[in-house]
């Protein structure tokens, strides 16, 4: 399976045509590079804040809600271009304000197929920024989406850093984990990145990352970017050596896309050099009580 994976800049777009012209062209060219499952970063979507006016993207919680009430467009545009070029799209995650979470925004991606929506993932852990200062809330729980023979799941940025997230993912059969990411310093790229790679080592699963990158002055939310684009794998002899299929340049925009053997890879669960998948339970039964160490000093 040929898997892409954005490093996306934000712009200050005006108009929706505007945001449908820029979503296309990239769209269109991850299909013309014979992608087959594409994603998008984190708050890629707060571009569309911009589209109420440099007021509105300017003031951290008018931009929240502007996002949230034209997202609705958004998402038809998305399901039109999945079923377009016969592709499955991760859209850039929104902040959407949910009357069934309560009066505050959850953290939302959405998946799309050829065939049209398959559904969302909420983020389930949120940054001090977002939970102290923008009051972004956990939305509904881990989903795995069934895509054919392929089962995939999503972790939003910070999530990734937490192994227990993806194991869960991991123990219903997920192949694939999709990681959009939006970081304001290199630390922090590296902070996921690092997650994400070793979400793949762990699991044996294929990890796709997607970070938002540049500046964009005219938002507090989104206002510095930085990141690379990148797909990972297990590390693994004649498969993924370094656990790094492909990935760009630091701050650099475009797709990053590699060729994915989905057989290959679930072989490795049960011949491969390692089997991490399979022992992770062995490591939890030989953690020792911590009882034994109470009188140290």
């Amino acid at each position: 399976m040929k898997c892409a994976a954005a490093a996306y800049p934000l712009d200050p777009l005006t108009r929706f045509a505007d945001f449908e012209a820029k979503i296309s062209a990239w769209v269109a060219e991850a299909a013309d590079g014979g992608a087959q499952i594409a994603i998008f970063p984190e708050y890629g979507a707060m571009e569309l804040a911009h589209l109420a006016g440099p007021s509105v993207a300017s003031d951290l919680e008018g931009s929240l809600r502007a996002v949230s009430d034209i997202w609705p467009e958004a998402d038809a545009l998305f399901a039109r271009l999945a079923g377009q070029y016969g592709l499955t799209l991760l859209a850039p995650s929104a902040p959407i304000f949910d009357p069934n979470h309560g009066a505050r925004p959850v953290n939302r991606a959405h998946l799309y197929g050829p065939d049209g929506p398959i559904g969302h993932q909420d983020k389930q852990i949120m940054t001090r920024f977002e939970r102290e200062i923008w009051h972004v809330q956990t939305g509904g729980p881990l989903q795995v989406f069934n895509l054919g023979d392929l089962r995939v799941g999503v972790l939003i940025c910070y999530d990734a850093e937490f192994p227990l997230l993806a194991r869960a993912l991991i123990e219903a059969g997920v192949d694939l984990l999709l990681v959009p990411s939006c970081t304001d310093s290199g630390a922090g790229y590296w902070r996921v990145r690092v997650g994400a790679m070793a979400r793949a080592l762990e699991g044996q699963v294929a990890v796709l990352q997607s970070p938002t990158i540049g500046r964009a002055a005219w938002s507090p939310a989104v206002d510095d970017n930085h990141g690379a684009a990148a797909i990972y794998g297990p590390a693994e002899a004649g498969f993924c050596d370094t656990g790094v299929f492909a990935q760009g340049q630091m701050n650099e925009a475009g797709w990053v896309i590699a060729d994915i053997n989905l057989n290959r890879l679930r072989d490795l669960r049960e011949n491969g050099t390692v089997l991490t998948r399979r022992d992770w339970g062995e490591s939890v039964m030989r953690i020792a009580p911590l009882s034994h160490l109470k009188d140290l000093p």
